[in-house]
């Protein structure tokens, strides 16, 4: 879906904005308000969010996610590997628990590598909004309120009101 972060002095202005896209019938998928540190949050339409916890703005909640879905089939692969490679050498490091018990203690040590292999992957992975996140970090370390539009595949969001607000930059996130 495509995603824009607008850079903003001031809160009014995404308020504004948020209101003139819902008045021309504008759908957005998500809205995300982030407040600056010492920004007053107050009150209005919107309610802001910290920024570690909006997913295309924080890498590592993206990373933790692939994760955890890699694990759920390398952690069963894995022990098929693990149990298979048992079968199939004639080592004997665990013979003392018998054929079936060291088989499966294949299987597990072949569970945990996979799960070391879903951390492994998930970290190797780079974000392809590397470059804009770390843009919009700086400005919210300037103290300015970021506001995320994200819409729904093949719509846009409507440039015209956009530039009515005068954001202090546009920053665009690869479509996900």
């Amino acid at each position: 879906m495509p995603a824009c972060v607008l850079v903003l002095k001031e809160r009014a202005s995404a308020e504004t904005l948020y209101e003139s896209l819902q008045d021309a019938g504008v759908p957005l998928t998500r809205v995300a308000l982030v407040a600056p540190d010492q920004g007053d949050p107050g009150q209005g339409v919107l309610t802001p969010e910290p920024m570690e916890q909006v997913e295309l703005l924080n890498p590592s909640i993206a990373r933790n996610r692939r994760q955890k879905s890699m694990s759920r089939w390398l952690l069963p692969f894995g022990f098929m590997a693990g149990l298979t490679f048992t079968q199939i050498t004639t080592l004997d490091t665990f013979s003392q628990f018998g054929p079936i018990g060291e088989a499966l203690i294949g299987g597990l040590l072949g569970m945990g590598s996979g799960l070391m292999g879903s951390y492994a992957a998930a970290a190797s992975v780079p974000s392809e909004n590397e470059d804009g996140v770390r843009i919009l970090r700086n400005r919210h370390q300037e103290q300015l309120w970021l506001l995320l539009l994200e819409t729904p595949a093949g719509r846009e969001v409507p440039w015209q009101l956009v530039q009515k607000t005068r954001p202090q930059q546009v920053v665009r996130l690869s479509e996900l």
